[in-house]
């Protein structure tokens, strides 16, 4: 006669708490989380080196799709954890707050090339409430007669905000495109006092 062992009874909070401990000591290539703010949440995701994403929530497939997109990228050992990306909560809720213009956080530019981590670079670089065209960009970044490619790069500012591409407008003066959409765009001008 076989006798059949019996799994020992495991609590679940003993589960849970293992879990948190994983995820507070765990040495992800990504972290992430997502950050509430007035203009909709904000997915941001850091590797050790900085924060290399920043996206709206609700644009271009959501979180499902940012996370995808870092793993194939990046890394597929991602993880979610708020506690890794708490000094990006907290500057965006003092910007948001109007008690910060400027973002003391490192920042991963992994996902560029040379030029678009320069169009970026100089993109940093516009003051708070004040704007630039993309020729200015361009010709910051190095190659003045590149401005459609400087657009180009922006475009693909995986960081916004941080990365103030919303403060590049047209050499007319004109609102152009932007990725989480023209009235977040606004939104942000105005928070930082231009006229819109």
């Amino acid at each position: 006669m076989s006798t059949r062992l019996q799994p020992p009874h495991v609590d679940p909070g003993t589960i849970a708490a293992a879990a948190a401990r994983f995820a507070t000591h765990a040495q992800p290539d990504v972290a992430y989380a997502v950050v509430d703010s007035p203009i909709g949440a904000l997915v941001a995701a850091a590797t050790p080196h900085g924060l290399v994403r920043l996206a709206y929530e609700d644009f271009n497939g959501g979180l499902d799709s940012v996370l995808d997109s870092l793993a194939s990228k990046l890394s597929p050992r991602i993880l979610e954890s708020p506690a890794k990306l708490e000094d990006v909560r907290r500057e965006l809720g003092e910007y948001f707050d109007g008690k910060r213009t400027t973002f003391d956080l490192p920042i991963d530019w992994a996902l560029y090339s040379d030029f678009g981590r320069r169009v970026l670079q100089a993109t940093a670089e516009i003051p708070f409430g004040q704007t630039a065209s993309y020729g200015d960009v361009a010709r910051i970044a190095g190659n003045p007669k590149a401005s459609r490619a400087a657009g180009r790069a922006l475009g693909a500012n995986a960081i916004p905000i941080i990365v103030p591409c919303h403060r590049v407008i047209g050499t007319s003066g004109k609102l152009t495109g932007y990725t989480g959409g023209m009235h977040r765009k606004e939104a942000l001008l105005r928070l930082e006092g231009i006229a819109v």
